[in-house]
């Protein structure tokens, strides 16, 4: 490498790390920030320092926050009987950007007893339905029935989001797993 460049170099290592980021296209932005536009890397910088200082878990669904409650916690209008549990915080942005529900939240970071035990401690609080909205999986299919067992002595219907062949996508492409889900859960028409 050349010595010269050596902090060029490392900026485009520093955006090699964030995900779908390869060499090329980390190259591409460290150039384009450098050479043509640096105020967009300011930016950039400070945008990022900001978030990280600001930003954190909420205490209630562990979604992401600037105050100890989320606004959705906070959000008196929601449907405080149904309960959507996700993967990650991130999956919470995608389902509130598109408008796709209006219940509360619970983010499943981990099968360790405190998650859990929060997770009963929000059913206790008048929860009727519980919709797992996680990926499709062998894994997290063991997932859901454990925590279906944990929480089975509550009145809650548990629901998940349909799983299937996806509109456009030819019957070659798709996973067997998804392929026999899409016909086991077939609907009339």
């Amino acid at each position: 490498m050349n010595r010269s460049l050596e902090k060029f170099n490392r900026l485009v290592d520093s955006l090699q790390e964030l995900p779908t980021i390869g060499k090329k296209s980390a190259t591409r932005l460290a150039y384009y920030m450098i050479m043509n536009d640096s105020y967009v890397g300011l930016k950039i910088s400070h945008a990022i320092e900001d978030a990280l200082g600001s930003l954190k878990k909420c205490t209630v669904c562990g979604g992401m926050s600037e105050d100890e409650l989320c606004y959705i916690c906070c959000d008196e209008r929601r449907d405080d009987t149904f309960l959507c549990i996700v993967e990650n915080a991130k999956d919470i942005l995608l389902l509130e950007e598109n408008g796709l529900f209006d219940g509360k939240y619970f983010v499943l970071d981990s099968l360790e007893e405190l998650s859990v035990s929060h997770l009963e401690n929000m059913v206790k609080v008048g929860i009727s339905e519980i919709l797992f909205a996680i990926t499709p999986s062998i894994a997290n299919d063991a997932v859901i029935l454990y925590i279906e067992d944990k929480l089975s002595h509550y009145d809650i219907n548990f629901s998940r989001i349909a799983q299937g062949v996806p509109t456009g996508v030819s019957l070659e492409n798709i996973d067997i797993l998804s392929l026999t889900r899409a016909l086991q859960d077939r609907v009339r028409v």
